[in-house]
Order: structure tokens, then C-alpha cells, then sequence
């Protein structure tokens, strides 16, 4: 079998959904495949056409579809297209003409069997058959809602005239699927070979059940509809994926899209020559006429062979889908279902494809065709089982409205945001959880009382463009540009140049014309730190560390280094004066080591040093989550260091960054540090150990003997070594 990229689409299809796209200026294709599809196969089951294999016997042709695209994509326009131009003719000849003679020519042939049957007299019987079929209502083209009674009754009327099938095209099927779920049960028992079960009723003189006539009829559905008003998280979606489960999924051709896509850019003249291209409406008009001709009596009832090796490809097809189908867990029964029975309906759309050709057999190319589109539903339904949870929508929406939002807000814009308020707090821990996971941090805030939600999407840090502002004065003209992070030291070690991690509005560096906004953060270091323990214990952060021009100059007659640090955050922040003041302060309680508190303002500005003296340190980018105020993760973040109250910054630091199998490097890296402040062995040991005893998950002390202290003894008497040959 060929692959799905070497196959092609119908051609005369695709020139069709070509103009459709033209037309509406919609450049999703798989939307009008489908459309242009289900009328094929409409046409083709009104003629009862029908394809005939000898694995499978006589199918009838028919489709059912889910088309479902936003509001814009164009739907009226291309079915107004479809129906009042392309089908016109067809319409016309088959209901006016064709449709009345086959019913004229059928309708004695049961009058002649129920005389046989009850010895009555024919020309009686065909009487009461001609008003039975009379009384049976008009015929209907199509129809957009149905109860089963009145499927059942223009389904024998269909009967009767051996003739036409029953199409039920739904639009907005958001909105319209509680009413017509009655209908949906019908047909899920229509969709095979055209039979369902009769209804027994009490028979009486004034409501005389009819004879009951044996065959089949085709059915075809058609549901257009808004994604976002069917899979709206409550109860329509719930049914909805009932349907699906009881058997629409695996009758169905898909269609989805999330969003359409349009041409942007275009002229009103460009657009114009697109939607009035040449040959577009000679093509039109002649499919119409060619419908027209399909139409006509000598395509009724028409068989469609599907010769042995189309046979062979159909098998070996479904074999491939239902040994794909089996790598899917059993809980994905719908997937399952749906890959197990798409040979069947490529099968049927074959024959449709080859009704439209004129063709007396499914060739290879219709099997291709069929098998194509169907891929690409396939496709579509996947994107459909993949909807957004109902937290996941409660998360999107708090981020995407403009402003703070309450519980009444939720309640009264979300459908499936319901039930207790111990169902609705679980589902906002998942939408917070779900939020940090996907760039998305909802900040929670009470005022007298009521809580107030708001939600940012967070935008990834790009190490290609980092913020910063410079300049030569120290309060204005400050260019606000991006910086690459392996050039940023040319900014940090320029001479004499003024900088901030801010932008500021017409380059007056003040808090009051700061703009939200960052993805660095700075560290002023002046009380000793030694660079060398900032260092490791930073070791797995990316970083830029540069010395000051007071580094390791006598200061207040102490002389020790003096530095800054450059962290890239993983995220862009955009935070207000006191939103930037509080991280600063909460990202302060989480370092190791004291640093310059005065850098937790938006305004602050640092001066370049000439000095060469500079590191980067590659690793992973701060993570600011736990720091962003007033969101859940800081409040995680507050209850552990309250947990640790008693120790001092290194050790907390030690003991929050320690677990998933690092204890034993975490104390060693706090070892090294107090070998690095000179402390002895038994020094080190008695501080090692006293700190793993405040590990919730401690090492063994024969660990740690074994292990620890012997790379610390080892680096005390490299260190001893060191002074005594200074």
C-alpha cells in the first residue's frame, strides 16, 4: 500500500475545494473535503448507488461527518455554493423527475405482492399503496432536524419508491444537539446498510399502522458547528462524547479546526482576481450539468464492483489500522474504535468517488482517494479527543481575560466550572498546577474578603534577546534595546556606561516611568561573600559573575570581593513596583549568602567596570515561579523557609535545594564552603552531621565517613599545603 504522503485527493474534489477556499478566503483545506465529500456521497446514496465486493457483499454509499470550524471559516458561502449551484441541477432533475417515475414504476410491484399475499385486487391494492405513499408527506431533500417517527416515515416513503435517501444536515450543532439527540439514535442503526427497527404501536381504525416494507435505505449526516460551543466542558460535551462512544466515532468522518486561517496582506484587487478567477465559474457550471446527468434513471440502483485486488488493498488497510490500533492503551476506546472501522468508511466513500467518475469499479486511485480523506480525519478526531480539559479552560480563560476575576465570574462565563465548592477548588488546584506547567501563573488576591483571580501567560526567556536599558547619564536618556547573554559582558565591562534590566519611558530612569517587564536579575555582593563559594553554590545556574572596581580594595578597612551577578530567568516577568519590590524580597530569602538589598527596585541602575574580569557559568535558568507574590507556588515557597526558620541562609538553602538523589553532593558542596571559610576537619564533620540530621531523608553516617569527609579532609590539607608554601 502506497504511503499517506504518496496518495492524492480526488481531483475533481480538489479543483472544487480549491474555489471554496478561493471564495471564502479560508486556507484550511480539510473543512471543505469533507463538505465536498458528504455531497458526493449524497448524490450518489439518492441514486442508491452501491458498492459490491465479494468479502463484504452490497453497501450502500453513504457518509456522516463532523465538520466543526470557528465562526468565519466560511460555511454558508461554500454550502450555498454547493446546494444552489454545484447541486442544482441535480436537485432539481432528481426530485422533480426522477424520484416521481421510480416511485410510478415501484409502487405497482407492491400493490401486485400484498394482493398476492392477501388475495385482494391489484388495481385496489395499488390504490391504497399511491395513497399510502401520498399520505407518507412530500420528499425532502434534506432536513435539519428530525423526531424518529417522522424518519421512519419518510424512510417508507423512500421504500416505496426504492429511491432517495435520508440527509440530515445540522448546523450549529452546539447548540442543536440536545434537540436532535433523538435523532442521532436513529441513525447510528441507519448507518450500515439502511435498516432500523420498527416501533410496534397499537393499531387502531383512526391510526391504522402501515405494512411494514423490507430494505434498505441510505442515510447521510452532516453536523456543522462551532468547536468551541460543542467541546464547551459541560454538558453538551458530555453528550457529545456519549455519542461517540456508543458509535458515532467509528461512522464519522472529522473535520476540526481550532482557528482558520486567512490570507492577511492582500489587496481588495488581488482579492477580487482570486475569488473571480478564470475558469472558476465555467468550472462550476459544468459540474453542475454533469450532476445533472447523474440525475438520471439510467444511474439508479447503479453497482459499483470493487474488484478483488481493491478488495486486497481495503483488507491490508484495515489491517494496518487495527494493528495501530492496538498500541493504543484500552482506556482510548474511542481511538481504538474509530482506526478498527476506518476501512469501511473509505470503502464506502470510494464508491462515491467512483458514482461521480461515472466509473463502473472502485479503481485503485478511488481506494487512494477514500483512504486519504480518511487519514485525515482521522487526524482531526485525534485533535478532537485532545480538547482542553474543563481546568485547562479554567486556566487559559483567567489568563486571557484583561482583568481580575471572582467566583462570580467563573460561575457565570464558564459552563463546566460547577458543582460544590470542593469540586471547584479542586479544579482551580489543577488549573493553577496545569498554569505553572505551560507558561501560564494565576495570582490570587483577597479584598474585605473576596478572593480576586488573575492569570499571565508567561513568554519564555529568549538568552537572544534580553532586556536591558543604558546610557552616560545616570537618570536619563536611557536606550532601551536587547542584548545576546554571550555579549552581555560587553555591556557589564564597558567603561563608564550607566545600566538596568528595566526599560524605562523616554529614557527617564525613575520607578515611575519604569515599564513592566524583565528576564534578569542582578546581585550586588560587597560584604565578603567569597566569590569562589558564589560560585559553587550557584554552580548550577547559568550565570555571568563580574567584579566591581571596588573588588578586593580595602574597604572600611576590609578587604575582601566585591562583585555582581547576572542571572537569566526562564521567564519574562512583567511586575508593578510592589510586585517587583516583593520578588526581590522573596528571591533575597532564598540565596545562601547576603547580598545588596537595595538592587529590589525596578529603577535600580549599575555602572559598568572596565575591568576584564568576568565569568559565564552555563546551567539552567532561574526559575522565578516560586518567587512571582501572591500565587500559590510563592505561598508553597513561604512554607517551606518557615519550615526552616531556625537556620541560617546557607543551610536553608542547602536543605531547600536537596532531594531526588542529591543529598550527598548538597553536603558536599556545603562542606567545601566551610573548608573554603577555614574550618578544620572536625569542624566540617560536626556541621556536616549536624545538618544531615535536618534532612527529612538523612544519609548514614558510614555514608557519609565514606564518602564526604574524604574529599573534605583531602581539600583541608590541599588547603594547609597551599598556605605553607605561600
Amino acid at each position: 500500500m502506497k504511503t499517506f504522503e504518496e496518495m492524492n485527493h480526488h481531483p475533481e474534489s480538489e479543483k472544487l475545494v480549491e474555489i471554496l477556499q478561493a471564495k471564502t478566503q479560508n486556507e484550511d483545506p480539510l473543512f471543505f473535503r469533507v463538505m465536498v465529500a458528504y455531497y458526493w456521497s449524497m448524490v450518489a446514496s439518492m441514486m442508491r448507488a452501491n458498492v459490491v465486493s465479494a468479502n463484504r457483499g452490497k453497501i450502500p454509499v453513504n457518509m456522516y461527518a463532523f465538520n466543526l470550524a470557528p465562526s468565519g471559516s466560511g460555511k454558508t458561502l461554500s454550502t450555498n455554493i454547493m446546494e444552489d449551484e454545484v447541486l442544482e441541477q441535480f436537485r432539481y432533475t432528481f426530485t422533480e423527475n426522477t424520484f416521481p417515475l421510480l416511485a410510478k414504476r415501484n409502487i405497482p410491484k407492491i400493490a401486485q405482492r400484498r394482493a398476492i399475499r392477501w388475495g385482494t385486487d391489484p388495481d385496489d391494492e395499488e390504490q391504497r399503496a399511491a395513497r399510502e405513499f401520498d399520505n407518507s408527506g412530500p420528499l425532502l431533500f434534506s432536513f435539519d432536524s428530525a423526531t424518529v417517527p417522522a424518519i421512519k416515515q419518510a424512510r417508507h416513503k423512500l421504500l416505496m419508491a426504492e429511491a432517495g435517501s435520508l440527509n440530515l444536515m445540522i448546523d450549529e450543532i452546539g447548540n442543536n444537539l440536545a434537540s436532535t439527540r433523538e435523532a442521532f439514535d436513529a441513525y447510528l442503526e441507519l448507518f450500515d446498510v439502511g435498516k432500523i427497527k420498527q416501533k410496534l404501536v397499537k393499531n387502531t381504525t383512526d391510526n391504522a399502522r402501515a405494512e411494514e416494507i423490507v430494505g434498505k435505505t441510505p442515510a447521510n449526516l452532516m453536523c456543522f458547528g462551532v468547536p468551541t460551543a460543542l467541546l464547551n466542558g459541560g454538558k453538551i460535551e458530555e453528550d457529545f462524547y456519549d455519542l461517540l462512544e456508543t458509535g458515532l466515532a467509528r461512522r464519522c468522518f472529522f473535520g476540526y479546526h481550532r482557528s482558520h486561517k486567512r490570507k492577511v496582506g492582500m489587496t481588495p484587487q488581488e482579492m477580487f482576481q482570486q475569488q473571480t478567477a478564470g475558469g472558476t465559474d465555467q468550472f462550476i457550471e459544468d459540474l453542475s450539468d454533469h450532476m445533472g446527468d447523474m440525475a438520471d434513471m439510467v444511474h439508479a440502483n447503479k453497482e459499483i464492483q470493487i474488484e478483488d485486488p481493491i478488495a486486497l488493498l481495503f483488507i491490508e488497510y484495515q489491517l494496518a489500522c487495527e494493528a495501530k490500533a492496538e498500541e493504543y492503551p484500552e482506556h482510548e476506546e474511542l481511538r481504538r474504535a474509530e482506526l478498527c472501522h476506518r476501512h469501511f468508511k473509505a470503502m464506502k466513500l470510494a464508491g462515491s468517488y467512483a458514482f461521480i467518475d461515472g466509473s463502473p469499479t472502485v479503481t485503485e486511485d478511488h481506494a487512494y482517494y477514500a483512504i486519504k480523506l480518511a487519514e485525515e480525519s482521522g487526524r482531526a478526531f485525534d485533535e478532537v479527543l485532545t480538547r482542553d480539559r474543563p481546568y485547562v479552560k479554567l486556566a487559559k480563560y483567567i489568563a486571557a481575560i484583561a482583568r481580575p476575576v471572582t467566583q462570580a465570574d467563573l460561575v457565570e462565563d464558564l459552563p463546566f466550572y460547577k458543582g460544590t465548592n470542593s469540586q471547584k477548588q479542586d479544579m482551580m488546584s489543577l488549573a493553577i498546577a496545569w498554569g505553572y506547567q505551560n507558561n501560564i501563573v494565576v495570582k490570587k488576591q483577597f479584598n474585605d474578603g473576596v478572593e480576586f483571580l488573575r492569570g499571565e501567560t508567561l513568554e519564555e526567556t529568549d538568552l537572544g534577546e534580553l532586556l536591558v536599558s543604558y546610557s552616560t547619564d545616570i537618570a536619563r536618556n536611557y536606550l532601551g534595546d536587547t542584548a545576546k547573554w554571550s555579549e552581555l559582558h560587553k555591556m557589564t565591562n564597558a567603561e563608564n556606561i550607566h545600566w538596568a534590566n528595566h526599560h524605562f519611558n523616554a529614557g527617564h530612569r525613575c520607578e515611575d516611568e519604569a515599564i513592566p517587564g524583565f528576564n534578569l536579575v542582578v546581585l550586588d555582593i560587597d560584604n565578603g561573600v567569597p566569590l569562589s563559594t558564589a560560585q559553587n553554590l550557584l554552580q548550577d545556574y547559568k550565570a555571568l559573575f563580574y567584579t566591581t572596581k571596588s573588588h578586593q580594595v580595602e574597604k572600611n578597612g576590609v578587604v575582601c570581593d566585591r562583585y555582581r551577578i547576572v542571572l537569566p530567568t526562564n521567564y519574562k516577568l512583567e511586575l508593578d513596583r510592589k510586585e517587583y519590590k516583593d520578588f526581590m524580597t522573596n528571591l533575597f530569602t532564598w540565596l545562601p549568602f547576603e547580598v545588596d538589598e537595595a538592587t529590589g527596585q525596578r529603577a535600580r541602575k549599575w555602572l559598568s567596570t572596565s575591568s576584564p574580569d568576568y565569568i559565564y557559568q552555563d546551567g539552567e535558568l532561574l526559575d522565578v515561579l516560586p518567587f512571582i507574590p501572591k500565587t500559590s507556588k510563592n505561598e508553597e515557597f513561604k512554607k517551606r523557609n518557615l519550615d526552616v526558620a531556625g537556620l541560617d541562609n546557607l543551610e536553608r538553602w542547602i536543605l531547600n535545594n536537596s532531594g531526588d538523589g542529591n543529598r550527598n553532593n548538597m553536603l558536599l558542596r556545603f562542606g567545601m564552603i566551610l573548608v573554603d571559610a577555614g574550618f578544620d576537619y572536625e569542624d566540617c564533620r560536626q556541621k556536616v552531621a549536624s545538618l544531615n540530621a535536618k534532612m527529612p531523608d538523612k544519609l548514614d553516617e558510614e555514608e557519609i565517613m565514606a564518602t564526604i569527609m574524604v574529599s573534605l579532609s583531602k581539600a583541608i590539607s590541599n588547603r594547609v599545603d597551599t598556605a605553607q608554601a605561600a
